[in-house]
């Protein structure tokens, strides 16, 4: 009997020791953050690499593209609202990644100054998950358990060695479940993304107690010019700053700008105090210009704002990107598409996508006039040996870049197709003519 159940305790201990714990999904640790800015005369994606410790080294990337001018800019990280670390990155006149490296030393909220750019980021804290400490907790108990059964055991009392063996064998079986599920779950929205970024919910993402509803209003555009900037004000219905703008699409701000010529710009404005977003147009068309801004406010969803300003002087900017275009207009309210292809297959990712195409219309007199705005993304594809989520370096996608988007109403659109190649930004301009429903398709 005592050998049969010594036997017992050592087969259940040799099972404690093969099985391995799976890695449960814990808090994130925050993942790469891509933040599109014009700053100035440059259009730059700025990259906050994922901060794997606390304190430790956050690594950034600056993405400069093709006729972006050579130079040197300075990074500067901030928490609670001081300067705890800054570095200088010496941009080259070729296009492509330069990086630096800032030190973290809490996790909260913090700043990233990008010369006179700032991008707010969450630096969340390293936690483990309630299924993570289920798993070695209950490993870690199961070894207890056994020791205490082997004493039992040992001074010849099975009965008594019995208890710490069933609760063992309860320890093992929580923890064998919660590492068997712990793949399943899905992980904690990270800070800043569902709740305002707190003390709280930073340094411990699961503890989520608030009740309050962090719905937002509406956003008022309030755009004006100064020099060669465009500033645009931001506030909400209470007159307050808007300053919880979310990076959407690898940019805070997605501004398109349409020359009363119809040329486009796509642009990124950077932000330069709460509320407020600045970006320099470079030798803007004469006359009225219609733009349209898109954004995601925490807990306000994506909105698409739209306003026009007038600027003087200046020459018009040139949409003259090639490509061959296939196209399947339908009807009024049915599925289009729109198919460029470059001839090429070392196209970037760009924006976190394959393509972008804006359409604006119908048009029948001025762009700021056109009812429809939309921005239509055409994804990457997946592709074996690729990563999920390529950035800019990967050059190996094309040449054919597909768009599917229902016009709503007939009549004459413009469309433009953007897409990067050698970290240069190419704008291919096009018109639609959509057919009302119930008339043939040409």
């Amino acid at each position: 009997m005592k050998r049969s159940g010594a036997i017992l305790l050592l087969a259940l201990g040799a099972i404690l020791g093969i099985v391995t714990p799976a890695l449960a999904d814990g808090a994130q640790a925050g993942a790469d953050i891509h933040v599109a800015q014009t700053l100035g005369g440059r259009d730059l994606t700025v990259i906050i690499r994922r901060v794997a410790e606390v304190p430790g080294p956050v690594h950034v990337d600056v993405v400069t593209h093709a006729g972006s001018p050579a130079g040197e800019i300075t990074l500067t990280a901030r928490a609670a609202g001081a300067q705890t670390s800054t570095t200088k990155v010496v941009l080259g006149e070729k296009p492509g990644f330069y990086s630096g490296v800032l030190a973290i030393d809490r996790p909260g909220p913090w700043e990233l100054a990008v010369d006179e750019a700032t991008i707010p980021f969450v630096v969340p804290a390293l936690v483990a998950s309630p299924w993570e400490n289920a798993t070695f907790g209950g490993f870690i108990a199961a070894g207890v358990l056994l020791f205490l059964a082997l004493l039992f055991a040992v001074f010849g009392k099975p009965g008594l060695a019995l208890v710490p063996t069933a609760g063992m064998v309860a320890a093992i079986a929580v923890a064998a479940t919660a590492a068997l599920l712990s793949p399943g779950i899905p992980p904690v929205a990270a800070p800043g993304t569902q709740l305002d970024p707190t003390f709280d919910n930073v340094n411990d993402p699961y503890q989520r107690t608030s009740i309050v509803d962090f719905s937002r209003p509406p956003v008022n555009l309030v755009p004006s010019m100064s020099g060669s900037d465009l500033v645009l004000s931001l506030t909400d219905g209470s007159g307050r700053p808007v300053d919880d703008l979310l990076v959407h699409d690898s940019a805070f701000v997605h501004l398109v700008v349409v020359s009363p010529a119809g040329n486009l710009r796509h642009l990124h404005p950077i932000r330069t105090a709460p509320g407020e977003y600045r970006v320099r147009l470079q030798s803007p068309e004469q006359g009225t210009h219609a733009i349209a801004a898109e954004i995601a406010r925490r807990g306000g969803g994506v909105q698409l704002l739209r306003s026009q300003v007038d600027v003087t002087g200046g020459t018009a900017v040139r949409n003259d990107g090639k490509a061959e275009l296939a196209t399947e207009i339908r009807e009024a309210g049915r599925p289009s598409t729109i198919t460029a292809g470059f001839g090429v297959k070392d196209l970037q990712p760009w924006l976190g996508m394959l393509g972008h195409m804006i359409v604006v219309g119908p048009v029948t007199d001025k762009p700021a006039n056109a009812p429809i705005w939309a921005h239509v993304h055409s994804m990457i594809p997946p592709a074996p040996g690729m990563p999920d989520k390529p950035d800019e370096s990967v050059a190996a996608y094309g040449p054919n870049v597909p768009f599917t988007y229902s016009f709503p109403l007939p009549g004459k659109y413009l469309v433009w197709i953007q897409v990067e190649r050698d970290y240069s930004i190419i704008t291919v301009p096009t018109v639609v003519e959509v057919p009302a429903k119930g008339v043939a398709e040409k």
